[in-house]
């Protein structure tokens, strides 16, 4: 990423972030809930002393972390870039921490310029209940095959019309094709994590694909159903959507 100064002397600065969001309704502002976007747009507000259009590099649900989140804004405060994130952390909720702050070329968009995002699911795999996993990760006590699940998965790994892994709402229109890159699933103890890495995501797509694989796990779907859900291109087919306190976006890659 080239370092460059805009000719209209906004700066565009690069933010990197990651939040706790069980206490938040997901990313974007919205009227009546809190949200990340909002307390973060605060927090810039009171140091740079102006609002400004922030691009988010994704729409993170009610209840879904991120480990790693990115934004592009362009400002016109001169503050140094390594300042900017020791003077944002000072106004930031617990909940929330800026990692890094970086200068990024004029046409650099936190959206757009992303080649790939990384998502993990947690789940608590043990006969009693983390109390210190609460809202981090979603409680499941049946057993999960967890060399049979990550063979299923395998069918995921691709480029395919992910229709019927998506919840259609107003926001999806258009292309439902998405390339996946890995989809893997481990087991440390009682802690299974599910990681799927894809050029993008439609809506609950990583959680509509976890609840798959569970139902799959139950006996309610083959296990190697997975192609033909694809296939069917219809929501109707695949797994419930796993709730959303297991889901982190975990690495964005430019």
């Amino acid at each position: 990423m080239r370092h460059l100064h805009s000719s209209d002397n906004l700066r565009n600065i690069l933010i990197t972030i990651s939040y706790d969001g069980k206490n938040f309704h997901g990313w974007q502002i919205q009227k009546n809930a809190i949200t990340v976007q909002e307390v973060f747009q605060d927090a810039l507000n009171e140091v740079v002393g102006e609002f400004y259009d922030l691009k988010g590099c994704s729409r993170t649900d009610s209840g879904v972390h991120a480990k790693m989140y990115c934004i592009s804004v362009k400002i016109a405060h001169p503050i140094p870039a390594d300042r900017l994130k020791n003077a944002l952390n000072s106004h930031l909720p617990n909940e929330v921490v800026c990692l890094s702050c970086q200068e990024v070329s004029d046409d650099f968009h936190a959206r757009y310029n992303c080649k790939s995002k990384q998502y993990i699911y947690k789940i608590w795999n043990g006969e009693n209940r983390n109390p210190f996993l609460n809202g981090y990760a979603l409680f499941y006590r049946y057993p999960l095959d967890v060399k049979m699940l990550n063979e299923s998965a395998q069918a995921f790994v691709g480029k395919h019309d992910f229709t019927s892994f998506c919840t259609l709402d107003k926001r999806e229109k258009g292309d439902f094709v998405r390339d996946v890159k890995m989809f893997k699933v481990e087991r440390d103890g009682d802690l299974v994590t599910m990681t799927v890495e894809a050029d993008g995501f439609l809506y609950n797509m990583v959680r509509i694909m976890v609840g798959t694989l569970l139902e799959i796990s139950q006996g309610k779907i083959p296990k190697d159903g997975i192609s033909q859900i694809i296939n069917k291109k219809d929501r109707s087919f695949a797994g419930a959507t796993a709730q959303s306190c297991g889901l982190y976006l975990n690495k964005v890659n430019y």
